[in-house]
Order: structure tokens, then sequence, then C-alpha cells
């Protein structure tokens, strides 16, 4: 593009004054800086818009020609730049959570969220670990609350709150009797478990590190309170965040089985796109997610 819309502004200015003096004060600019705005122009495209009379520049027969599609052009320029400064306050969010996280966090957030702006929306997506770091990759989440470690080139991995898996049962079953499990009370019990791929299944994986294959799986689920559900059944035992069952232990219908000598703790971590514009909207999020950081447990 041959102009500029400084460029523009100036020749409104001197067609609004007739006077560069003038226009350049209006515009903030000194003389000589509008006067080298203007001459560029006229020179770009080989043509005079102002007529010299003297000091005064009235404008000619082409500079009336083109005035009014200038001034829409500038109008056109200014709203969008109002609308540009709009988005120095929080927009609407795409984010994607894990299901411990988005089912007992992440709304939680959202409704904070939301009620600091009104109109915004949040929408949240619910998938494993391995999901919504694919869809953070590949920009289709602004941001990500995963379960689970990771690794990818593209993406960043901010440590965020500290949870805790627990063994649990029904107050029905014959381990719920017992304080304390060995690893052979271990290898006895029938397990329904999170699937292959989530966050806590890993955690979980990972802490019975030597013991795993010789558990006895008994299923395999993708919802949380299906596994709830399940256990209290009697299906077998399982393994869960603290978080989705801190209710079931108040109620009673859950007991928390202990497992003496195992790493049960784990991190949440903050997704990101290395090359994601980081916009207001997801600025406020991450320092709603540093506020519940720093009040965790």
């Amino acid at each position: 593009m041959k102009y500029s819309l400084r460029q523009l502004e100036v020749f409104l200015a001197v067609a609004h004054y007739d006077n560069i003096t003038r226009a350049a004060e209006s515009l903030a600019m000194s003389q000589s800086a509008a006067s080298s705005a203007l001459r560029d122009l006229e020179e770009q495209f080989d043509i005079r818009l102002f007529d010299r009379v003297g000091k005064r520049l009235q404008i000619n027969e082409l500079g009336r020609l083109v005035r009014p599609r200038v001034e829409a052009l500038i109008a056109q320029a200014r709203s969008l730049e109002q609308e540009l400064n709009q988005h120095q306050t929080p927009g609407s969010l795409k984010l994607g959570a894990t299901l411990t996280i988005g089912n007992y966090l992440a709304v939680e957030l959202m409704a904070s969220y939301m009620s600091e702006h009104p109109g915004r929306r949040v929408t949240l997506e619910v998938a494993n670990t391995s999901a919504i770091v694919e869809k953070i990759s590949n920009f289709e989440l602004d941001i990500g609350l995963i379960e689970g470690e990771a690794n990818h080139p593209n993406l960043i991995f901010t440590p965020w709150l500290e949870d805790e898996l627990v063994v649990f049962c029904s107050p029905r079953h014959p381990l719920a009797t017992k304080k304390q499990l060995s690893d052979q009370d271990l290898q006895n019990a029938g397990w329904i478990l999170r699937e292959q791929g989530s966050g806590t299944r890993q955690a979980f994986d990972w802490a019975m590190r030597g013991l795993l294959p010789r558990l006895n799986v008994l299923l395999e689920l993708q919802h949380t309170e299906a596994i709830k559900r399940s256990v209290r059944a009697g299906l077998g035992i399982s393994c869960l965040s603290r978080i989705a069952l801190q209710e079931s232990f108040q109620n009673g219908s859950l007991v928390e089985l202990g497992i003496p000598g195992r790493n049960m703790h784990r991190q949440f971590y903050l997704v990101l796109h290395k090359q994601k514009y980081q916009s207001a909207g997801i600025r406020h999020w991450l320092s709603m997610c540093a506020k519940l950081e720093q009040n965790w447990h």
C-alpha cells in the first residue's frame, strides 16, 4: 500500500484548516512532520491535492473528489481501532479440561469468570489428557487444564495444583475394615479403573509400579461417577482423586483405604500453545487459576 492512515489524517486536517501549522497542531505533530507526510502522499501518486496560495493550502478539485472517501476510510479505521481496544477486556474462552478438573474445579471457575464479565461465554470440553493436549496443539482450545503429565514441543505445561489419589471401596466390601492394605491385598482385589490415556490412570500406574502387572483389572471406565457407582455396588475397588470422593467419604457411601509406602500424589497442569496469543481473557483466566492455587488446601 502506497499510503498510510497518518498521511490521510494529515490530508483531512489540512483540508479542514487550510493551514499546515494548525493541521499539525490538531494532530499533535510538528509542522515539518505534517508537511513531509502530505508531500509524500502527493509524490507517491504524482498528484496535487491542494493549491498553494501564499501560506494557505486550498483544497483543489481532486482533493475535493477524494475527500469523502478518505473520511469514510478514516472513520472505518477508527471504528476498527475501538473494536481492537475492546479486546483489552476479557472475552469469550474455549477451555479443555480432564474429567476430574472439569467436573469438580473448572465449573466454579467458569461461573466466576462469567459473573465478573457478563455476556462473555466460556465453553468447556471435557476429555482425557491426550485428547486435550491434541486439541491445544491444533489451536482448537485456548487453555487446557489436565491431570496427567504430557510432552509436546509446541506446548507449555505449567504446574498448577497438587492432587492426591485415594484408593476406596464400598462400606460392605471385605477390605473396608482394614486400615491399611498390603501388596497382597492389592493383588487379590478386583479393580475398576479409569481408561488408558487419562491422567488419573497414568498417575495410578506410576504409583503401582512394580505391582501393576499383577493387579486384577475388571473394568476400565471413562467416567468418574460410573466408577463410583460400580464400587458402591460392590463390584471392586478403585482409585480416584480425593476431590472427586470428598462428598462420598463424608456421607459414608464410600470408604478410604490406606496404601502405605506408595506415592499417591500428582500434579495438575495448565497447558497453552507456545504461539497462542494471550488475550485479556486468557490472562484473566490464568490469574484466577493462580488465586485458586494460593488458596489450595
